[in-house]
């Protein structure tokens, strides 16, 4: 663990200074130097030798080689080369631990292929049968990275990640709180969220401006299996939370008024007993889904019979 026991402020401003690199704020480089917290995130992982480990942040390498001690495989992503050679030093005793020089993120809306597709493959040999999600995450990319790893068919068993604390509690928002978005909808319609920990800026190195978290998300297929159709149903909530504060009627009839009219509008907001004048923000999770469930069936039906 020595890597790990020297994962502090002061270790890492002399690696720094000696390579002649500086934290690049504008990627969300702040590194963990609490090594409390870093034995905290690895132990709530739970990982075995059947785990492969998506570390996205790779980092100096410090939870990488402690991960590496514990998990089957380690596939860690950093968009920094400087990361990628301090984290190539740092983990060089490991055979288990492949670091890729990219950004994990094709675009907002897609996790590299080649990245998505070597997940797939460990996964497909045998020895391992687990994939978590396990990083200090940058922030920038912890929305997107997250609800598009859940929208791939990629199976995943766990993520434990550190966020901005903003973030999770959007993450765990019920209706009617300021953090209940489509964000919430779309991770709690499919995954059980719960944020594990709350963490001060004191235990980065640079020192973010806000509070972190600890967040956990678990697949939950049942709720999954509820959705008719996932794409249909991320696009839905998006556009339904655009105008969060508008009434559901009005909103829903101009997302849909090139495929339905407005009294076909009324008829499924009547059969799912909704009021006209009610607002997505009000709605709980198993009914956005069920309303998204009854809209895709209509509009279905609508088009099955031109």
């Amino acid at each position: 663990m020595d890597q790990v026991n020297r994962q502090t402020r002061s270790y890492l401003m002399k690696l720094f200074e000696k390579n002649g690199i500086s934290p690049r704020t504008f990627l969300g480089q702040n590194f963990l130097i609490d090594l409390n917290i870093i034995e905290f995130i690895v132990r709530e992982s739970t990982l075995t030798r059947e785990d492969l480990v998506l570390e996205v942040g790779s980092g100096t390498g410090g939870m990488t080689s402690f991960m590496a001690r514990e998990a089957g495989e380690i596939i860690s992503v950093d968009v920094d080369p400087h990361m990628i050679k301090l984290a190539t030093q740092a983990t060089l005793a490991f055979d288990n631990v492949q670091l890729i020089n990219q950004d994990i993120l094709k675009n907002k809306n897609n996790i590299q292929p080649e990245i998505l597709d070597l997940l797939k493959e460990k996964l497909s040999q045998g020895s391992l049968s687990r994939l978590k999600l396990v990083a200090n995450l940058p922030y920038s990319i912890a929305t997107p990275l997250i609800s598009n790893l859940i929208a791939s068919d990629v199976p995943w068993d766990e993520m434990v990640v550190t966020i901005q604390l903003e973030l999770g509690q959007r993450f765990v928002a019920g209706p009617g709180s300021s953090h209940y978005g489509s964000l919430s909808v779309w991770l709690q319609s499919q995954a059980d969220v719960e944020i594990i920990k709350k963490l001060p800026p004191t235990v980065f190195w640079p020192r973010p401006k806000v509070n972190s978290a600890i967040v956990r998300l678990f697949p939950n297929e049942e709720k999954k299996s509820q959705i008719l159709d996932r794409p249909f149903f991320q696009d839905f909530v998006r556009r339904l939370f655009h105008q969060r504060r508008k009434f559901l009627r009005s909103t829903i009839a101009g997302m849909f008024r090139k495929q339905l009219t407005k009294p076909e509008v009324d008829a499924v907001l009547k059969e799912m007993e909704l009021k006209p004048n009610c607002r997505a923000e009000e709605l709980p999770v198993k009914d956005l889904v069920e309303l998204s469930n009854c809209f895709y069936r209509k509009i279905q039906e609508t088009a099955d019979s031109v």
